[in-house]
């Protein structure tokens, strides 16, 4: 999952911080009192600000790696001390460059400097309040989450469990080796469901999903045909549990089951223009035989899950074409657990 400093290499972020330093600049340069050109100092103000703001950025990129395991509270204040370290280098730099060219404040550089550094630790202090503001969202998103996982769970086992039991019992005497299998695979689904992690392995997640599909194929038999579409190496990505599976019980409910005749459900993981697609589609039943509710079970659940785990980077969407429903996970391939 990715750490409170990825949030900062986002172009968002960087289009965000960029615009601040120009507003700060402009409220600067129009502030009352100020002598001379207001336009050229708004200019040079803009200029000084950036440098102090790209270059708090590359330190703290540059620390990524000892960051890495770090509580938010310490990289919050090693956040505010690259901002200072930044404002005195861009300060020295100014100094030894311009000091006889720019006309200074009564009190020269000392004075300038001074109240420079005093902007830099109300903006840093602004900023590290803003950032305690948003984890401590995040930390309640992340618990709503974890609910949600858990109410998700629990709608899960009775629906699933009964209906599992029931293909099992009718398997015990003809034939009992599809009925251990059956019971095996239940073991491992539920032991997985029940651990209360919040995130596993791609290969991981997709093994459940493949444990609920072999059971929901022994129950349905010929009237579901399943397809794998799936890669020799999966990347080594964390996924909210029960991101997959969700998808397949949906395809299952609302495609399969309502259908005298069954139909297709397909997996497919590949990788599409810089990032990780899950695919699960399904083929409709006829429209008098459709579910009213649709595909919504578990779906926003996943997509909410997948939303906050990658920072608003990866996504759920859906769509029908040809009769065709298809669900999509798209993950950044950088989420490394």
């Amino acid at each position: 999952m990715l750490s409170p400093l990825d949030t900062l290499w986002q172009a968002r972020t960087l289009v965000w911080v960029l615009l601040a330093g120009e507003a700060l600049a402009a409220i600067l340069a129009i502030a009352p009192g100020r002598e001379g050109d207001r336009l050229t100092y708004f200019g040079v103000a803009s200029l000084a600000i950036q440098w102090i703001v790209l270059t708090s950025l590359g330190l703290l990129y540059l620390l990524r790696g000892a960051l890495s395991r770090a509580t938010p509270p310490l990289i919050a204040q090693v956040g505010l001390g690259a901002l200072l370290a930044s404002t005195w280098l861009v300060l020295l730099a100014g100094w030894l460059t311009l000091r006889d060219l720019v006309p200074l404040p009564e009190g020269g550089w000392l004075t300038l400097s001074l109240r420079i550094t005093a902007i830099a630790l109300i903006m840093g202090g602004l900023g590290l309040g803003a950032f305690q503001a948003q984890w401590r969202a995040r930390q309640l998103a992340v618990a709503a989450e974890h609910a949600k996982l858990q109410a998700l769970q629990a709608r899960i086992q009775p629906h699933f469990l009964f209906n599992t039991l029931n293909t099992g019992i009718s398997l015990l005497h003809a034939k009992p080796d599809l009925a251990e299998q059956l019971l095996l695979d239940l073991s491992d689904l539920f032991r997985a469901a029940l651990s209360q992690r919040e995130s596993l392995r791609l290969a991981e997640d997709l093994s459940l999903a493949r444990r609920y599909l072999e059971i929901e194929q022994l129950r349905l038999g010929d009237r579901l045909r399943l397809t794998w579409d799936i890669p020799a190496e999966l990347p080594a990505l964390q996924v909210p549990t029960l991101s997959i599976q969700p998808l397949a019980e949906n395809a299952i409910r609302h495609g399969i089951e309502p259908s005298t005749t069954g139909g297709d459900v397909g997996i497919r993981i590949g990788t599409v223009d810089g990032a990780l697609q899950i695919a699960v589609s399904n083929t409709l039943p006829p429209a008098s035989a459709r579910a009213a509710s649709g595909h919504q079970v578990g779906l926003s659940s996943v997509r909410a899950r997948i939303h906050a785990a990658t920072q608003g980077r990866g996504s759920v969407d859906t769509r029908i074409v040809d009769g065709l429903y298809t669900a999509t996970i798209r993950l950044p391939l950088d989420a490394t657990g």
